[in-house]
């Protein structure tokens, strides 16, 4: 039984592994379940999207996270008018959204099961895929209240600063693992899609 499911699962990764190089020859598109998006030509993150202290003015408590969707920000506020910021990927079009949640979970090499609404819109994926570093949810997850969606790490750090996810917000991995390191579950969250003025 064993040999038939890692059969299953070489067959699957070999026909992802061939059919990656012809989606980033036509358009640039590809589609890796929560993945799903452009992918930008140069394979590193762009400088403004790298993890750094900045200046950050809130009237929210220090360890509060606030995602900006339209800056494509992740901020953890620290106090004293200063937020550590975070470059991330969020959901594309149709797929955006905000609110107020909080961490509900931490997980480390988190496993992977696509959500219904998932596989209905892409039957062929997974539906089930183990947590470690060709898991396209990362190094580390951060559950958002009692949604499907979560803050994660990705495998594809070129994707940073673009609408790609179907409604997560992905960091690099070293960023997500620092800042899974910083908060504790239970950390309010809000999410808006224009940032505060």
């Amino acid at each position: 039984m064993n040999i038939i499911r890692s059969l299953a699962l070489a067959a699957v990764a070999a026909s992802l592994l061939f059919a990656a190089p012809h989606a980033f020859a036509q358009g640039r598109e590809m589609n890796i379940g929560d993945q799903p998006g452009y992918i930008p030509d140069d394979e590193e993150v762009s400088p403004e999207f790298k993890r750094t202290a900045v200046f950050f003015r809130t009237t929210e408590a220090p360890g509060t996270i606030i995602i900006s969707t339209s800056e494509r920000f992740l901020y953890l506020v620290q106090g004293n008018g200063r937020a550590l910021r975070y470059g991330i990927g969020v959901g594309r079009e149709g797929f955006q959204w905000q609110g107020l949640q909080k961490i509900s979970r931490k997980q480390e090499w988190p496993d992977w099961t696509p959500p219904p609404e998932m596989i209905a819109r892409q039957p062929y994926l997974p539906r089930f895929m183990a947590g470690g570093p060709g898991n396209p949810m990362g190094a580390r997850a951060l559950y958002l209240g009692a949604t499907v969606y979560r803050i994660h790490g990705t495998n594809q750090p070129q994707t940073i600063g673009s609408a790609v996810s179907s409604g997560c917000f992905r960091l690099v991995n070293a960023d997500v693992t620092d800042l899974y390191d910083r908060i504790p579950v239970g950390t309010k969250v809000i999410i808006r899609q224009r940032p505060e003025i």
